[in-house]
């Protein structure tokens, strides 16, 4: 299973470049507005009428237009307020600080949000990162609104859910503590995966993640007290589970990682993204009756997700059977809106001519 494959698993939201050494900054110092960026924000938004949702409307606009300024994703620049301003850069967690912070000084009612089951990874060298998304909601008059940078990018199965202000700044250190894992950076990494622990203590992501980065200190009994921690706060953790066997695997404690084994294999049943990844997987190897296993029981799980039934299409065209690759392909096109719509649109056509 994908998990297992490698050393180990941190939950992060998204990836930044590593800075020279320093302090962690503090929370008001991530979420600090620079003079400028509020003085711009005054003259070119709070200017306007001030009906809430068209300061809202005006806000959205204010942050993507060229003329102002002209925000872009970028998955790597996890950025403080100030930083995200300088660079015009920011990933899913930056933009959210800033949504949320230039909202407030609208006069909004503006919070945090995070998806938790959603399908986003990245593997560099020994480590795989299982990314959360989180985006920007805000309340006018009993409606929930939602400010998202990369909506059309995150494939999630739950709608987002409210979350505070100190999730979003651990989320924020968590994601330095990993840059500078992978930095090589131990040090400064378990600096920051301090300041996440003493925000939120209760977080078992931040417990799972901090064990990692023990291990590759060299601190295996820190690493394994992090991993027990995580799994008492939630006995679920994948991260935890699959981080603590393969510590058990690696020091030979066969039995216990065998049961950990067992759990985590529970807990990954009832994930369809675990599914689909398996999919993909068999798929690229060229195993295409296990990949139609693994994608139908993604979709039994998740039945909406058309790059679910679109992985089916893809399967089935390749062993030739090109009536329930159609099948496959009419249902992902049903389920799916805009270009991804026109693609598998093209697709059926091109899949019809061939019949004839």
């Amino acid at each position: 299973m994908i998990a297992t494959l490698l050393a180990a698993t941190l939950a992060m939201a998204g990836l930044a470049p590593v800075a020279p050494a320093a302090q962690p900054p503090t929370p008001a110092e991530i979420m600090s507005l620079p003079d400028p960026l509020r003085q711009q924000f005054h003259a070119r938004v709070l200017s306007m009428p001030r009906g809430s949702e068209q300061r809202l409307r005006r806000m959205v606009e204010f942050l993507f237009s060229p003329d102002d300024l002209g925000m872009s994703y970028d998955i790597d620049a996890n950025h403080t307020i100030a930083e995200a301003y300088a660079t015009r850069k920011a990933n899913c967690l930056s933009f959210t600080l800033l949504a949320i912070a230039l909202a407030r000084e609208a006069g909004l009612q503006a919070y945090g949000q995070q998806i938790d089951e959603t399908l986003a990874w990245r593997q560099e060298q020994d480590t795989l990162y299982r990314t959360h998304h989180v985006n920007a909601g805000v309340l006018i008059q009993h409606r929930q609104l939602t400010v998202d940078v990369a909506w059309d990018q995150v494939i999630a199965r739950k709608p987002p859910r409210r979350i505070s202000d100190t999730r979003l700044l651990v989320h924020y250190y968590n994601n330095r503590a990993a840059d500078l894992l992978e930095a090589g950076r131990l040090d400064d990494a378990l600096r920051y995966a301090s300041v996440a622990k003493t925000l939120d203590p209760a977080y078992a992501v931040t417990w799972s993640n901090t064990g990692v980065v023990h291990l590759r200190h060299g601190d295996p009994v820190k690493a394994e007290q992090h991993y027990l921690h995580a799994l008492q706060l939630n006995p679920q953790d994948p991260g935890a589970l699959s981080n603590l066997a393969a510590h058990y695997q690696r020091t030979g404690n066969t039995a216990a990682a065998a049961r950990l084994q067992a759990r985590l294999q529970r807990v990954q049943a009832m994930d369809p993204f675990h599914h689909f990844l398996l999919g993909v997987r068999h798929e690229r190897e060229g195993d295409f009756e296990q990949a139609v296993r693994d994608y139908r029981q993604a979709i039994k799980l998740f039945p909406d997700e058309h790059r679910f039934h679109f992985g089916l299409a893809r399967v089935y065209f390749q062993m030739g059977d090109n009536r329930r690759a159609g099948k496959a392909l009419v249902r992902a096109e049903h389920l799916s809106e805009g270009d991804h719509r026109q693609l598998y649109h093209a697709k059926l056509d091109a899949l019809r001519r061939l019949r004839h």
